[in-house]
């Protein structure tokens, strides 16, 4: 019974496998490598979306805060008096800007960031008319700034003639911000002055 307790031990003895601490160590630093490079791209790839986010939210600040709006009534002027609205009669509006708005250049003879304007009724759609600028309130530039009150004065495009009860849109578009449509309709009957809301 004693050898067979010997060999038993011995068998034991020789079939004996496992990892030393070496083996234990290269396993464990290879985990942490491995760890390290999945944290640092998941850093990388949420710094890179709350940039991103951060210029989504900017970009749309810049946006909003670029706007004109429209103050008060339009007002549509038969200037010779002859009962038709055409080129020779003014389309005449107030604008100043939105709450928290940047400046905005209202000089009719810059041909770079300045307002933009669009005529469209039924027999036309002229892209960037003429206007002049009537200051109401003003510090003596051209930048329409907080505070600041302008008249726009548009004459309908050469050609085209505004009947009673014609849809026509003037299309208001700043260097930055939203496009204002400002969308009206004639009376059924021409007077001198129309003021139409």
């Amino acid at each position: 019974m004693r050898g067979r307790l010997a060999r038993l031990f011995r068998s034991l003895h020789n079939k004996q496998e496992g990892i030393t601490g070496l083996e234990t160590a290269i396993i464990l630093i290879a985990f942490v490598i491995v760890a390290s490079v999945f944290a640092f791209v998941v850093l990388s790839t949420g710094l890179f979306s709350a940039e991103r986010g951060k210029e989504t939210v900017f970009a749309g600040l810049e946006k909003a805060r670029g706007n004109l709006e429209v103050r008060g009534a339009l007002t549509v002027t038969d200037t010779n008096t002859d009962g038709t609205i055409d080129d020779t009669d003014e389309v005449r509006f107030n604008v100043a800007l939105a709450a928290g708005g940047f400046p905005i250049s209202l000089d009719p003879a810059a041909y770079t960031n300045s307002v933009v304007i669009n005529y469209i009724d039924a027999q036309a759609r002229e892209a960037d008319v003429a206007y002049s600028v009537n200051w109401i309130l003003e510090d003596g530039d051209t930048l329409l700034e907080v505070g600041e009150l302008a008249e726009i004065t548009v004459n309908p495009p050469t050609g085209s003639t505004l009947a009673p009860n014609e849809i026509f849109t003037l299309e208001v578009i700043p260097p930055s911000g939203g496009t204002n449509l400002i969308n009206r309709t004639m009376p059924p009957a021409i007077d001198d002055v129309m003021d139409l809301h």
